[in-house]
């Protein structure tokens, strides 16, 4: 009876002495095939053979990170760049490189993406023409809201790569918000065109909007609207445009179905409670833009808005309470200033109306007069 015992124990001393060489080719074997627990426990075991076998070091951290264990992976990653020796011999640099990839990224996927931009900062550095390099650090600097590296890092590569989407994503918001809106338009229309984007077409036309690009926003938002008639915000932006080319009531269609989409779209409101003010249904426009405050009780846009509506239905009071807030929320607009001046006059108070005029015309001031 004792027969099968010895034999257990006998096969396991044989299993014990696979040598590292044969380790490594199984690990290798099973990690190829897909089997990461099997290649983690043979390259693990490999390793307590030999600590210094870089390969080893850096295929378990590829199979870490493949199981989203990125800080094992980043451990090993890290031992390997630091490690003795590679089985052929030293490292080349081409070895090292691609292990400070596998480390960066694995960073990236953590996500810690300042540890990323140093990895592949040292990488660009040795590396200027790698696109990929490149563009992985300018994705890394825009997480981190470093827009001018953004745009540093990203210029060259641009230049020559012209249509490569994922670096004119990149760049596109990072010129918007640096304040270069015509150039970030540039690249959410490519975007838009070559990818077939209907939310890069909806980007360019709000960018557009702040610029008072009224047409070029209106065609935008058409476009976005022939790739996906249900994107959000997309008949916001239309209905935003429209009242500026002269179609008030295409402007209060769309609004309205920006709303049937999204009761608490801020923006349609605001707009519809404009729009209807103008076309003289005040119940309409105190409706919305009722709406508008409840979402947004700050919005000095819509207080205004509304201090318009107060002021043309005699609710003087109203329209004064309105307007001080506006001035105190958005001291540097200078329209409210000059009609809070007047309703100041309006009712017997010279002494607020001299400041607020005096207020208004210190904010119109041209620079060098």
């Amino acid at each position: 009876m004792r027969f099968p015992v010895l034999l257990i124990i006998a096969c396991a001393a044989v299993a014990q002495q696979r040598s590292p060489q044969q380790l490594f080719h199984e690990a290798l074997a099973a990690q190829q095939r897909g089997d990461d627990a099997t290649a983690i426990r043979d390259y693990q075991e490999l390793l307590k053979l030999d600590p210094d076998v870089v390969e080893a070091r850096a295929n378990l951290g590829v199979v870490l990170a493949r199981q989203n264990r990125f800080d094992e992976a980043i451990e090993q990653y890290q031992k390997a760049l630091t490690g003795q020796r590679a089985s052929s011999g030293s490292m080349n640099p081409s070895q090292r490189d691609a292990l400070r990839f596998n480390l960066a990224m694995a960073y990236f996927k953590k996500p810690d993406f300042a540890a990323a931009a140093r990895e592949l900062e040292t990488l660009h550095s040795a590396n200027l023409a790698d696109a990929r390099i490149s563009t992985l650090l300018g994705e890394c600097y825009a997480r981190l809201g470093q827009d001018d590296q953004v745009l540093g890092i990203l210029g060259a590569v641009e230049s020559a790569n012209p249509d490569d989407l994922g670096v004119a994503s990149l760049l596109a918001p990072a010129l918007v918000r640096t304040g270069h809106l015509s150039e970030g338009i540039l690249r959410y229309e490519k975007i838009g065109r070559l990818g077939h984007s209907a939310e890069a077409y909806l980007l360019a036309g709000q960018t557009a909007l702040k610029l008072s690009l009224y047409e070029k926003a209106r065609d935008y938002a058409d476009e976005a609207l022939k790739l996906d008639p249900h994107l959000p915000g997309v008949y916001t932006l239309r209905g935003m445009a429209l009242p500026f080319l002269g179609s008030a009531q295409d402007a209060i269609d769309a609004l309205n179905k920006a709303l049937a989409a999204d009761a608490n779209d801020f923006d349609a409101h605001l707009t519809l409670g404009k729009v209807l003010f103008t076309a003289r249904d005040l119940q309409g426009s105190r409706t919305h833009l009722e709406k508008a405050l409840d979402l947004k009780p700050d919005s000095s846009a819509a207080l205004y808005e509304m201090s318009r509506l107060d002021r043309t239905e005699g609710k003087i009071d109203a329209a004064l309470k309105d307007l001080e807030r506006v001035v105190k929320l958005d001291p540097a607009w200078p329209q409210p200033h000059v009609e809070l001046s007047a309703l100041y006059f309006r009712v017997n108070r010279p002494a607020d109306g001299e400041r607020e005029k005096a207020e208004f015309d210190r904010l119109n001031v041209l620079p060098g007069k």
